[in-house]
């Protein structure tokens, strides 16, 4: 029998050398005669997981707990290789069981910490990475999703303050740069933000985050030139790269002659995206292309066969596409027309209700007095909802006028909805009749104004020409620019921006004045 104990030496020493095909043999070879030695189990799922092998991984820390069921590390491993695979909640399972045999362990503390973050638990992550740093005061990964889990919470300022502890360490680091820079945007810093990202890129010139929240950067400070290049970075970001489409040519950019051609235009995002970006679809016709455009199934009723997109095709995400010769991602296609701030299509409307839908709701609205229509939230799942939706109770201001008729367009509500609604005998709730779009854009296309966070349906009623009055956070989706109450995509729209981070309730009175002036 070899020296087994010789071996494992030689295969931990390979491990650390990063030889990992050689200690993957040696353990190999370990347990042909010791299948239940933990240590070589134990290396074993390390290995594999270094090498990506995440099932194998699992298999084999499973097998090495079994062995010894009380090893702090394999149980960190294993939540290492739980987390790896979005098991963030046996993850947790297995940190905490770590924990109880290393209480004060500041890596396991970290990595519990990670998955908190990765569950949107921002207040449990926080607790560990300040356990983390009570021990380990310069834990560079501590501090920056410290930083993380502060925004997550939506406290910019604080997280300003985790980066730049970590940026001391670490004066270069891109990642670092690049959340205090997204930190700095949220706080409408563009010009602070935008030395960080551009710090970033000279430190990694292809780091794909960077140049995209650059773009995001420039956007909204209305630098159509290089915003727009530079957003079609967004492909190499983890977030987007996921969902680009296999097509075998790359995207049309407006590079080649369209006339004669037939070209797809893909959704990519949100709803409100897809509503806002279909405005060129009639400009590449008129350029003598076919158009077909692939929308969310929800936007099908109202798209298809919309009067306004006469001679474009519109099919449903998911169904079979018709044959095509050029494709481009609706949201590159600004960057395909050179669009400028003072050259984006605005002729209005570019949308307009089904006349069924019309006719369904004709009757369903009680007449006279003005008529406004009220969306006080979106997606929850949405990466900045914190900061895009706002409480109804916080609105009840807005119903009050007896002489306004108020409806809700609100589709989904949230817990505490349903009881306001009840204290609320002025709104009348729609949201649960709503089939689709088309029947949100009937009841816009009757109403006098809507009154909107940002979410779809201000993007529908901008798109159907109707007044829309946009409540904006204080460092807003960079589609709405900046210092301006107006927007250039939509020339019905006013917008209302909080003056300073989190203040909610001038723009709510504000909103309260703009109501009167419709009543």
């Amino acid at each position: 029998m070899p020296n087994l104990s010789r071996l494992q030496r030689q295969a931990y020493h390979s491990f650390q050398q990063g030889e990992l095909e050689r200690a993957e043999r040696l353990c190999a070879g370990i347990l042909e005669h010791r299948p239940e030695d933990f240590d070589a189990l134990h290396l074993l799922g390390m290995l594999h997981f270094q090498r990506h092998r995440v099932v194998e991984a699992l298999r084999f820390l499973a097998r090495a707990l079994k062995v010894n069921s009380n090893s702090a590390d394999a149980l960190s491993n294993l939540g290492l290789a739980l987390h790896a695979t979005g098991r963030y909640d046996e993850a947790i399972s297995s940190y905490r069981h770590a924990l109880d045999l290393a209480p004060d362990h500041p890596e396991i503390l970290y990595n519990l910490g990670n998955a908190f973050l990765a569950l949107g638990r921002g207040d449990d992550a926080l607790s560990n990475y300040d356990a983390v740093l009570a021990i380990a005061p310069g834990h560079v990964g501590a501090l920056v999703n410290r930083g993380n889990a502060l925004l997550q919470l939506n406290q910019p300022a604080k997280a300003m303050a985790s980066y730049d502890a970590a940026l001391a360490t670490m004066p270069d680091h891109p990642q670092i740069l690049t959340n205090r820079g997204h930190a700095r945007r949220r706080l409408d810093k563009p010009v602070e933000a935008l030395v960080d990202f551009k710090a970033a890129l000279a430190a990694a010139p292809q780091f794909a985050e960077a140049h995209f929240e650059l773009a995001m950067t420039q956007l909204a400070m209305g630098d159509f030139d290089a915003g727009w290049k530079q957003y079609e970075w967004r492909w190499k970001t983890g977030t987007f790269a996921r969902h680009r489409r296999p097509f075998q040519t790359t995207p049309w950019l407006g590079d080649v002659p369209i006339s004669g051609k037939t070209i797809l235009l893909h959704a990519e995002q949100g709803f409100g995206d897809t509503i806002q970006f279909i405005r060129y679809a009639p400009l590449l016709a008129g350029q003598g292309a076919k158009v077909i455009c692939e929308v969310q199934p929800e936007l099908l009723p109202l798209l298809s066969e919309n009067p306004m997109l006469r001679d474009i095709a519109v099919v449903a995400a998911g169904a079979p596409l018709p044959a095509f010769d050029l494709h481009c991602p609706m949201l590159s296609l600004p960057l395909a027309f050179q669009t400028q701030p003072e050259t984006i299509p605005a002729a209005m409307p570019y949308l307009a209700a089904p006349a069924e839908r019309l006719a369904y709701w004709q009757d369903r609205l009680p007449p006279g007095r003005p008529r406004a229509g009220f969306v006080w939230s979106g997606q929850s799942s949405h990466t900045n909802d914190s900061n895009r939706s706002i409480a109804l109770a916080r609105l009840s201001a807005l119903f009050r006028d007896p002489r306004v008729r108020c409806f809700s367009l609100q589709s989904d509500l949230r817990a505490t909805d349903g009881e306001t609604l009840r204290d609320l005998p002025n709104l009348t709730h729609l949201g649960g009749e709503l089939r689709d779009f088309a029947d949100t854009a009937a009841i816009i296309s009757m109403l006098d104004v809507v009154i909107s966070v940002d979410t779809a349906v201000a993007h529908l009623a901008g798109a159907l020409g109707k007044p829309v009055i946009i409540l904006l956070p204080h460092a807003a989706d960079f589609r709405w620019m900046r210092n301006r109450d107006d927007s250039p995509w939509y020339p019905s729209a006013k917008l209302l921006r909080q003056p300073a981070f989190g203040d909610w309730d001038s723009v709510i009175a504000r909103a309260a004045n703009e109501l009167g002036a419709w009543r």
